[in-house]
C-alpha cells in the first residue's frame, strides 16, 4: 500500500531525529544508513505529491487544490476566483500554501502576490521579515515538533542563507540549494506552478481571478514561446517552461546534488535547515567575541 503524504512527511521527521542522534553519537555506520533511508523517504515524498496533483488535475469532480484551507460556495468562488478562507490564517501558513503552490525557494514579494492571487485574504510582505528568525527559534528549541517549517534556501557555495528567499522544511535539500542556473530554473518551476493551479481551477469550475492570470502572463513573457500576444494560455505556458527546464537540468541537478551531500556531511540539523552562519560571524565566534 503506497504510504500517503502525511505518513511519509511523519517518516521523515522521524529519519531526521534518528540521524542527528546518530550524528551526535557519531556512528558512521548508523548515520551512512539513515541517510540512505532518508533520501528514498524524499523521493517517496516527491512522487506522492506529483501523484496527488496530477490526480487533481485530471478529475473534475475533485477539490480545485489541495491547498484550499475550506471550500466556500460556488457562487463566490466563481465570482472571485480565489479560495476563501474562514478566519485568520497564521502567516507561516499563508507562506506554506503559496510555496507549495510555486513549488521552489521563493522571495517574499513573490509569496504575497501568489498568496493574494489565489486567496482571498491578503498577505503583507513585510510580515515575513521576522518569519524565518522565528521558525529558526522554534526549531532550536523544539527540533522536528511541527509538521514543516518555513526555512531557508541554501547558497550552493557557501551553505549560508540565500538572501531574501524562502523555503519549506520538508522539501528535499537540494530543492533548497540555489546554485548559479537554479534562479533560472526556479522561476520555470514558479511559472509551471502557477500555470497548474490556474488549470485546476479552470477545470473545476471556478475561473482562476485576474490577478492570477496577470501574474502568469508576466512568467510567460520571460520564457520563450509561452505568449504571442493572445489571451495567455496555462497549457502553452507550462509546456515553454518545461522545455526550458530541460536546457537547464542535468547541470543544475548536479550542483545542487553536490551541495546537498556537502551540507549533510557538514551541517548540523538546524544549519541544513536555516543555513551555515557567514564566514565572518563563525570566526568572530572562535575567537571569542560576542555582539
Amino acid at each position: 500500500m503506497t504510504a500517503s503524504l502525511e505518513e511519509l512527511e511523519e517518516r521523515l521527521s522521524r529519519l531526521r531525529t534518528l540521524l542527528r542522534e546518530a550524528r551526535r553519537a557519531r556512528d558512521k555506520a548508523d548515520t551512512t544508513r539513515i541517510r540512505a533511508e532518508l533520501r528514498e523517504a524524499e523521493a517517496a515524498w516527491e512522487r506522492a505529491l506529483d501523484a496527488e496533483e496530477a490526480e487533481g488535475a485530471g478529475s473534475p469532480a475533485a477539490p480545485p487544490t489541495r491547498l484550499a484551507t475550506t471550500e466556500p460556495a460556488a457562487p463566490f468562488r466563481q465570482a472571485h476566483g480565489k479560495q476563501a478562507t474562514h478566519g485568520t490564517v497564521p502567516v507561516r501558513e499563508q507562506v506554506h500554501q503559496a510555496l507549495t503552490l510555486l513549488g521552489a525557494p521563493a522571495s517574499p514579494k513573490l509569496i504575497s502576490s501568489i498568496y493574494e492571487a489565489f486567496f482571498t485574504e491578503p498577505l503583507i510582505a513585510t510580515k515575513l521579515a521576522s518569519l524565518r528568525r522565528d521558525e529558526e527559534r522554534s526549531f532550536t528549541a523544539q527540533g522536528y515538533a511541527r509538521p514543516y517549517y518555513i526555512c531557508a534556501a541554501l547558497t550552493h557555495d557557501r551553505l549560508t542563507p540565500a538572501r531574501g528567499l524562502l523555503a519549506v522544511s520538508v522539501w528535499p535539500l537540494e530543492r533548497r540549494i540555489v546554485g548559479p542556473l537554479s534562479p533560472r530554473a526556479d522561476f520555470l518551476v514558479h511559472a509551471i506552478g502557477t500555470a497548474e493551479q490556474i488549470l485546476r481551477l479552470d477545470t473545476a469550475g471556478y475561473p482562476a481571478s485576474g490577478a492570477a492570470r496577470q501574474l502568469l502572463r508576466r512568467f510567460a513573457l520571460n520564457i520563450p514561446g509561452a505568449y504571442d500576444d493572445e489571451e495567455i494560455d496555462p497549457e502553452r505556458v507550462i509546456s515553454a517552461a518545461r522545455t526550458e527546464a530541460a536546457v537547464h537540468h542535468e547541470a543544475d541537478n548536479s550542483q545542487r546534488r553536490t551541495a546537498a551531500d556537502r551540507a549533510r556531511d557538514q551541517l548540523a540539523d538546524v544549519q541544513q535547515l536555516f543555513g551555515a552562519p557567514p564566514l565572518h560571524d563563525a570566526l568572530r565566534g572562535s575567537a571569542g567575541f560576542t555582539t
